[in-house]
């Protein structure tokens, strides 16, 4: 049975995850729990079942587009695979009814507060990245690539939070060297069998509900799609801040914060975040501005040269 209410809320989640690419775990489960009421194991078992069938398609067009870095996916997977499902079979041994649930709510809390500062360190990070060539050749840090995986997986395997919003953060600091294409790719990629890792354990060992995942993958698979097609019209220095204040919300709410501690947080988040993003609000505007600018232009030089040409006729005659 079709929860309308969770579908329309995955079609939004869905579709801010294929805008801004953000990883769903931070966007979904937070939804799940604080608007929709569902117990924490439930909301993280299910949605981690849904990212299964939602992760393979932004990994399947890095693949042919040839912008991953297999053996880098291999040792990230050395360490996540494990630590995925050994985060799940942690969550079993911390407790069991109540007491199980208020673990994973505290544990979530303090992911999305990860989450959020990885993604407003993100842009900066990026604008700071120089890849190197298409064929450079650049080594893999083997155990500390492990390590990555292990720290990605076992939050992942815990909240669902972590594979796209803290892996590619750690891996752009990792590794300054790789085009930020590849890493992208290469994030996205080893996503995949980490959460098929993460999914499996709770399936086993969770509190997996099927109507709930199939709920979620009505209104999020097209949800996705949408807000992909969409992604270049984004005004990412305005949507990135606005995902950062709701995180963090989620977050505090989520860690039991006081309905008056969370709006005075929220607005000097705000602030914060919307202050990172004037440099890029302002590179945007100049680009529209001369994006606006080049037909008139084109227009004012073809004009010329027909007045040229005009007068060069009149000069023949």
């Amino acid at each position: 049975m079709i929860d309308l209410p969770i579908a329309l809320g995955g079609l939004i989640v869905g579709f801010l995850v294929g805008m801004t690419g953000v990883g769903g775990g931070a966007l979904m489960t937070p939804m799940l729990v604080l608007i929709f009421g569902v117990e924490p194991l439930t909301a993280v078992s299910s949605d981690l079942v849904a990212a299964v069938i939602m992760k393979p398609i932004g990994g399947g067009v890095h693949m042919r587009r040839g912008t991953v870095k297999m053996d880098l996916v291999k040792w990230l997977m050395v360490g996540s695979l494990p630590c995925a499902f050994l985060g799940v079979v942690l969550l079993k041994l911390a407790g069991t009814g109540p007491e199980l649930q208020a673990h994973i709510k505290t544990g979530l809390g303090y992911a999305l507060l990860v989450a959020s500062a990885c993604i407003l360190a993100r842009p900066l990070l990026t604008r700071r990245h120089r890849g190197g060539n298409a064929g450079e050749h650049v080594p893999v840090r083997i155990i500390p690539t492990i390590l990555v995986g292990a720290l990605g997986g076992l939050i992942v395997g815990m909240t669902s939070v972590g594979s796209g919003s803290l892996m590619i953060v750690l891996l752009f600091l990792l590794y300054p060297r790789f085009r930020l294409s590849d890493l992208v790719g290469t994030d996205l990629v080893q996503a995949i069998p980490l959460v098929f890792s993460a999914a499996l354990g709770h399936v086993l060992m969770g509190d997996f509900k099927m109507s709930l995942t199939g709920s979620i993958l009505v209104g999020a698979v097209p949800g996705v799609y949408l807000g992909a097609r969409l992604s270049s019209r984004a005004p990412d220095g305005i949507l990135r801040p606005l995902l950062v204040v709701a995180l963090s919300a989620s977050s505090l709410k989520l860690l039991g914060a006081s309905n008056t501690v969370v709006p005075i947080a929220c607005g000097i988040i705000a602030v914060v975040a919307f202050s990172l993003s004037l440099p890029e609000l302002r590179r945007n505007l100049k680009l529209a501005k001369a994006a606006a600018a080049a037909p008139v232009a084109a227009d004012a030089s073809a004009k010329v040269e027909a007045s040229a040409e005009e007068r060069r006729l009149r000069a023949a005659k």
